[in-house]
């Protein structure tokens, strides 16, 4: 080979000179600025470049970080800059002057919100506890990564998303918000959600922050617990989320905590959340949460929101009175500037884009087929067969037209509007029932082609009874919608729809019932029913999921995230407090109107530790589906329980012993030693398992020590019992086929 064959044309040698030019000013530059700006270097750590910039800005600056700007659709809530806000739910000003970007919010817990008011699209995902209920950590990713996407793309750079609550009182309108009754599984689906939706170069947010248990009263209401009980329940969802997340906000509830509103509450957020666990992010307000400036400063709170009237002017009277030392408003503004960031938001800015709405779709149908829970089979009535199908009724539900959605600050709007309210007439409403145009009707008329698949509104019982006899099987859906701002009066199913249900069955023997429910609901006739498969709120792709579960293209693997109880006798609370006469409008809407701070209004959790299935276990209550219950398609078997306890885990065998493909979620519990005092199991581990008919597999499942501990109360720490630790294994809280005991030391 010749040099000269290797020789290139003379524009060439000069577009490369060019570029290297280009190159060497561009590198020049952006030394130029590191030397000036070093806290863009971003090779250093969130914390440095937070600590450098901290020292460059002015109290006024600082300041600005410290609270909102308003809220664009909320009347109520209008300052000067609200209109910068990109028509989300707040908007915290920036530091142009030191590449601080503006913060950019929107609700987001299931899919972005306001989306129709801001003439954008996006997707609806499953609810969060739909997501739960697939028990897939990676499923949870995938649900993060594509709301931090979809914020990006409509210019936000801010999650307020993350719901980790327990499901504590059932019939709270936001469980659907959330992620089921235990720590464990809580803090891991919700922590890998919103690591990944950080991931998207969005600030991650878990909420709220803590004891939110209920709606009812929520502006007042004060929940006493023992701090036992909160540490090893509500408080270890978060903390398990929020090491899994590192997610740079934490969003603090409305309610009181043993005395003193959760804004300000110096345990929870300065002794547990920012000194035992370390959070270095910031702490913000639900809207309208804070109630004070130096006590809520003192406690912790570093970001006020939506508006300025406690974190804003009155924040720098009480610095400059020396009421607020400097070295809070720097340790607050530090978190905020760390948040920043840490998520990236100020290397990568927010740029709008166009949401992959194919995508999402398919997405959101994964996800949902994955959360789907078969709760009742009988004569496995399912999966329907296409080929001997010849009529099908569908009943009630608005199932000819769309599937339910969650409300409240969650709610997605659908494209188009309500799927029934008439054309043009859909715009969404704080608390509309809100039916996404996402038809079951089609759907299974699209997987059934050779079927007469008719559909009856269930108005009227006797017509849709006469649809049912002449069909092969008949189909309710029945829903029950849930809202922030309000809380069911019982699990029981409205308007009717249990009488509509046992019509229907007692003109056809082959009914299965379709629930759309945000929580549990209790089935009267469940005993007159030959199927029952819980879909939640099913997002965007609900119907096509559905679909393919019905006709059998998808063996259904989820299951409950949370306890369905046989009626609301058996709950720990068989009635939520009433709310006293001077405390009426508290936690009933949007605006809930100026806070009544003198309330009496109480609820004290003294079933503690004993959340959902624990607490069923301890009263020897039976519940009409347990805790981890899923049915499936095929079957399986477990065997050959192992436990190590130098390594401190679970292996054992799963096969699946049945002629369908399916995925099998199997659970560990582990009872503690005696001295805990607690006669309940705990779970404390598990594995979502793919599986080939008639394979098995051996899994092995790390127990997760910081479930295994209690918290002592007198040393205020945790602590691991030594002693004999019994360990079950199996399909669900309540059936554990293998046991073995673990020891430690």
């Amino acid at each position: 080979m010749h040099i000269k064959n290797l020789r290139r044309p003379q524009s060439w040698a000069v577009g490369v000179l060019a570029t290297m030019l280009v190159l060497t000013a561009a590198v020049s530059s952006v030394m130029a600025q590191d030397a000036n700006q070093p806290w863009m270097n971003s090779s250093l750590s969130p914390e440095e470049r937070a600590r450098l910039v901290l020292k460059q800005m002015t109290l006024e600056e600082k300041i600005a970080l410290l609270h909102g700007n308003g809220m664009e659709h909320a009347p109520q809530w209008q300052m000067p800059l609200t209109h910068l806000s990109n028509g989300g739910a707040g908007y915290v000003e920036g530091v142009k002057r030191l590449g601080i970007p503006p913060i950019f919010m929107s609700d987001a817990a299931y899919g972005v919100r306001d989306s129709g008011a801001n003439g954008r699209y996006s997707t609806a995902l499953p609810s969060s506890l739909a997501a739960a209920s697939s028990w897939d950590p990676q499923g949870a990713c995938e649900y993060g990564a594509l709301i931090g996407r979809e914020l990006r793309a409509q210019g936000f750079n801010m999650s307020l998303g993350g719901g980790v609550n327990l499901a504590r009182e059932p019939r709270n309108g936001r469980t659907f918000e959330y992620a089921g009754e235990d720590p464990l599984l809580a803090g891991t689906m919700v922590g890998n959600l919103m690591k990944c939706e950080q991931a998207q170069h969005v600030i991650g947010d878990l909420k709220h922050f803590v004891l939110n248990d209920q709606e009812t009263g929520r502006n007042v209401v004060n929940a006493i617990i023992s701090n036992r009980a909160l540490q090893e329940s509500d408080l270890l969802a978060f903390h398990i989320g929020i090491q899994i997340a590192n997610q740079g906000a934490v969003m603090c509830s409305y309610n009181r905590i043993n005395g003193d509103y959760a804004c300000e509450n110096t345990y929870t957020l300065h002794d547990v959340l920012k000194r035992d666990w370390g959070f270095n992010g910031f702490v913000i307000s639900d809207w309208d949460g804070t109630h004070s400036t130096e006590k809520a400063s003192a406690a912790g709170l570093d970001q006020e929101q939506p508006m300025a009237n406690y974190f804003g002017p009155a924040l720098m009277q009480a610095v400059k009175e020396g009421k607020v030392p400097m070295a809070e408003i720097d340790d607050h503004a530090r978190r905020v500037l760390y948040a920043e960031f840490l998520s990236g938001i100020v290397d990568n800015p927010v740029e709008k884009g166009v949401v992959d709405v194919a995508g999402g779709l398919d997405i959101a149908q994964h996800l949902e087929e994955e959360s789907i829970v078969l709760l009742k089979n009988e004569k496995a009535i399912l999966p329907l067969n296409p080929a001997k199908i010849r009529s099908i009724a569908v009943i009630g539900g608005h199932a000819d037209v769309g599937m339910i959605s969650g409300g409240g600050s969650a709610q997605v709007d659908p494209p188009g509007g309500n799927a029934i309210a008439p054309p043009g007439q859909g715009a969404t409403h704080w608390q509309d029932h809100i039916w996404f145009p996402t038809s079951p009707l089609k759907a299974l008329r699209a997987k059934f082609p050779n079927a007469k698949v008719e559909f009856d509104s269930g108005q009227d019982a006797t017509a849709a009874a006469a649809l049912a006899k002449n069909a092969d099987v008949a189909i309710v859906f029945a829903y029950q919608w849930l809202a922030e701002g309000m809380d069911l009066p019982t699990l029981s199913l409205p308007d009717n729809q249990d009488g509509l249900i046992e019509r229907v069955a007692a003109a056809n023997p082959n009914t299965i019932i379709v629930l759309e429910t945000g929580t549990a609901v209790t089935m009267p006739w469940i005993g007159k029913v030959r199927g029952v498969v819980e879909v939640w709120f099913a997002g965007s792709s609900g119907h096509k999921a559905l679909a393919n579960v019905v006709a059998g293209e998808v063996n259904p693997s989820g299951k409950l995230a949370m306890t369905f109880p046989r009626s609301d006798a058996d709950l720990p609370h068989p009635v939520i407090p009433p709310l006293p006469p001077e405390d009426e409008g508290q936690g009933t809407g949007a605006d809930n109107g100026p806070t009544h701070v003198a309330s009496k209004y109480t609820v004290h959790y003294d079933e503690g530790l004993k959340v959902g299935y624990k607490w069923y276990e301890s009263e020897h209550k039976e519940p009409l589906f347990p805790f981890g219950f899923g049915l499936s398609y095929t079957s399986y078997t477990y065997s050959n329980l192992k436990t190590d306890n130098a390594q401190r885990t679970v292996s054992f065998e799963v096969k699946n012993t049945g002629k369908r493909a399916g995925a099998e979620i199997a659970q560990v519990y582990a009872t503690l030693p005696e001295p805990a005092g607690e006669p309940f199991k705990r779970l404390v581990g598990w594995q979502r398992i793919e599986l080939a008919p008639g394979e098995s597999k051996t899994v092995t499942v790390p127990v997760d020590p910081r479930v295994m501990s209690i918290f002592d109360e007198q040393k205020n720490g945790w602590s691991l019992l030594p002693g004999t630790y019994k360990i079950l294994v199996g399909p669900s809280s309540s059936q554990t086929p293998l046991n073995a005991t673990l020891q430690i030391q």
